[in-house]
């Protein structure tokens, strides 16, 4: 089969399509025929070494979506030509609050999505929402898991709140703003740039601010009425330190990731005085990704699609990620 190897730590141009032998599902496995699987900030981190458990050479790839060709031994409920969504989220263990000391998420070290072939356990393949393309629910998965566990099982986010989504273009970002708007929330976001904060207002935040403009604090939180009840931060750094400045008493944030690095210079007093909760979230378990899809499909939710590119094409798609010059997901069909 073909599929996307890293053999070596290193830049984008470590990641090449090469000929493996197609796997072969085990005891409580499927194989899966992927038709269409998408990037992640996850999958260039994992290039450089920045993710732990690390172990070469690997297929990357977390999120994919695809036609079941094979089971396993104990495998009963799946027949061959099924269409699946795969949760990328592997052993997260017996208790929904944390995962347990097994997890993982597929691709690197386990092997992932960027190929024709997938093995997974038959527990993480669900039934793809019929309303979805290939490349609308390979899109789905992680982002998907990661905004909804955020939002509702972390966030606790009811109707008629504001919700914060600083960074706004990512897949996490897109997808948890789409929720956050069907769920009747008022949503705000920051951008860089004046092109993504439109794209935001079209898809229905309310509006938002560019983080690159002098005194951009002080003017949405004017904007806020106040400030926010709800943030998720993938960001950290100074982002931190700015949502806890813009969050109203009471206010929650939720925090999943940290592309900025550490919190320096926070003013604590602005934490313990207005009573926030910080909370962290990482991935979602069984029970989130199952609510996620139904939620998704009660609200006809599409994620967002930057471009549909090949295999071939997947250091280009780094590159541009990292740059930001995306806004939603790349998708790589495999035909």
């Amino acid at each position: 089969m073909r599929a996307v190897m890293l053999r070596e730590l290193g830049g984008p141009e470590k990641l090449l399509v090469e000929e493996i032998p197609t796997p072969t599902p085990g005891p409580g496995e499927v194989l899966v025929r992927v038709r269409a699987a998408a990037l992640n900030r996850r999958d260039a981190y994992a290039r450089v070494g920045l993710y732990p458990g690390v172990k070469l050479p690997a297929v990357p790839g977390s999120d994919g979506a695809g036609e079941v060709v094979s089971m396993g031994d104990g495998v009963a409920v799946l027949t061959p030509g099924d269409p699946v969504i795969i949760n990328p989220s592997l052993n997260w263990g017996p208790d929904p609050r944390f995962y347990g000391s097994e997890f993982s998420i597929l691709g690197i070290p386990v092997n992932g999505t960027f190929a024709e072939y997938v093995v997974v356990p038959a527990a993480n393949v669900f039934p793809k929402p019929a309303y979805l393309t290939w490349e609308e629910a390979a899109a789905l998965p992680l982002g998907g898991v990661t905004s909804f566990r955020a939002l509702f099982t972390r966030g606790g986010l009811r109707a008629g709140e504001s919700v914060l989504i600083p960074g706004i273009g990512g897949g996490v970002a897109t997808l948890a703003l789409a929720m956050a708007v069907a769920a009747g929330a008022e949503v705000w976001v920051t951008t860089s740039r004046a092109e993504k904060l439109q794209r935001a207002r079209e898809m229905g935040a309310r509006g938002g601010a560019l983080y690159t403009a002098e005194d951009w604090v002080r003017g949405l939180r004017r904007d806020l009425g106040g400030g926010f009840d709800l943030a998720l931060d993938s960001v950290g750094g100074q982002t931190f330190s700015d949502l806890v400045a813009l969050a109203r008493p009471g206010a929650r944030i939720v925090v999943f990731g940290a592309t900025t690095g550490a919190v320096n210079n926070l003013v604590m007093p602005r934490l313990f005085f207005k009573q926030l909760d910080v909370r962290g979230s990482t991935m979602g378990s069984p029970a989130d990704f199952s609510q996620m899809l139904a939620f998704v499909t009660e609200h006809q939710i599409r994620p967002v699609i930057d471009r549909v590119v090949g295999l071939e094409n997947v250091g280009e798609a780094e590159t541009a990620m990292e740059a930001g010059e995306l806004f939603g997901k790349v998708v790589f069909a495999i035909p």
